[in-house]
């Protein structure tokens, strides 16, 4: 085990907290930061070592996964972690962020001699958990064939998707084809109650039949719209993200149309 890459991980939060379970799980010797020492307590006992500052943990690692938010957080961790960062290591990207800022990140990175790798995931903790998480990714064929035994300890379904930024494309397309998806189970809730259909048989029934979908399941788990508050808002950003990289492109309009009604719902507007 000594001889495995020395892993770094910033984004301890209810999908990225798992990940790094997973990967210290797995062997590696992991090294961790978070914004609130608090964060890193239950990891410690997992054999995970805590850093103060963003540069120690640049310095001393071979790989770093980021997994925060947006591309705000993704900025800003980037700009402390690459000056300390040796030739050689390597970033991977789990946030969901746009695509044109993927390459520019990798640009970067490439000035420093740094390998660049977008690779977001679908499946939540519970994916995460469990090893089973989508991971999708977007970069140079090298860098992601030496990337995958770190990514293989979360991950179910590992795809290169293409070259930087692709994984980003075919996340945010799945995320949005998610939301519209849920959109229109919405809206065929609706439109049952406007027929005086009984909401409770309904779902069941679609359940069974040609209507469903993983959309409309976790929407028919819901007592309301407002219960998927906490998912809504990541849904929203990863449909405007799509709609930022193709303002005026008819399927990215049309899955946004689809999902907006219930994520205006959902989020409480």
């Amino acid at each position: 085990m000594s001889g495995l890459e020395r892993v770094g991980f910033i984004g301890l939060g209810s999908q990225g907290g798992p990940m790094a379970r997973r990967i210290a799980a797995a062997g590696y010797p992991l090294t961790l930061w978070a914004r609130r020492p608090e964060a890193l307590e239950p990891f410690l006992a997992f054999g995970a070592t805590a850093v103060p500052d963003v540069a120690t943990l640049g310095a001393t690692c071979d790989h770093v996964g980021i997994c925060v938010v947006d591309d705000a957080g993704v900025s800003a961790i980037i700009d402390q972690l690459l000056p300390a960062m040796r030739p050689g290591s390597r970033v991977v990207i789990h946030s969901t962020i746009l695509p044109d800022s993927c390459t520019r990140l990798a640009e970067r990175c490439a000035e420093r001699g740094i390998a660049f790798l977008d690779a977001p995931v679908s499946g939540g903790g519970p994916g995460a958990a469990a090893g089973t998480l989508t991971v999708m990714c977007g970069g140079l064929v090298e860098t992601y064939e030496a990337a995958r035994p770190v990514l293989e300890s979360f991950g179910g379904l590992i795809v290169r998707m293409g070259d930087v930024g692709a994984g980003q494309r075919a996340k945010i397309v799945n995320n949005a084809l998610m939301a519209a998806n849920m959109g229109l189970a919405h809206a065929a809730m609706q439109a049952a109650a406007a027929l005086d259909l009984d909401g409770a048989a309904l779902r069941a029934l679609i359940a069974a039949s040609s209507g469903r979908s993983f959309g409309f399941e976790v929407y028919a788990r819901l007592p309301t719209p407002h219960a998927f508050a906490h998912g809504a808002p990541l849904l929203r950003k990863d449909v405007g993200l799509l709609m930022s990289s193709l303002p005026d492109d008819a399927g990215a309009q049309a899955l946004s149309q689809a999902a907006t009604p219930f994520l205006s719902a959902a989020c409480g507007d």
